[in-house]
């Protein structure tokens, strides 16, 4: 459905870092800029990038939104958490764990980024 997810950031420097750290958590390579200056991270299935806004705005974090990345565990998850937030981010939502609704069982780990953006960590359980 997605081909690509970008996000702003106010110092793209200190969010690669932090993004670099947990998405290695869940088995992906470390970004690499362009000659814009953005951050891409590619996937087989899709894109998730970087970049200051191209407005000169400061970055923000939507109200309402959150980017979402698939865990292959909830050990993964917890991971993807704790080095979240020992590299800039800080906690948001309940602590990590499983929580039920619509779609079934699924354990889930918030964060935001050193920008604000929301960020969680899902796993399906069976």
């Amino acid at each position: 459905m997605f081909s690509h997810i970008m996000v702003g950031a106010n110092d793209i420097e200190k969010s690669k870092a932090f993004y670099d750290a947990i998405l290695a958590e869940l088995g992906h390579e470390p970004g690499v800029f362009d000659d814009k200056g953005r951050c891409f991270y590619f996937t087989p299935t899709g894109i998730f990038s970087i970049t200051k806004p191209i407005n000169g705005e400061p970055a923000g974090p939507g109200n309402g939104n959150t980017i979402g990345f698939a865990a292959a565990d909830p050990a993964a998850a917890d991971r993807w958490h704790a080095t979240g937030l020992a590299n800039g981010g800080s906690d948001c939502e309940d602590p990590p764990g499983v929580r039920e609704g619509a779609g079934g069982k699924l354990y889930l780990a918030y964060l935001r980024d050193p920008s604000g953006n929301k960020l969680c960590a899902l796993h399906r359980l069976a």
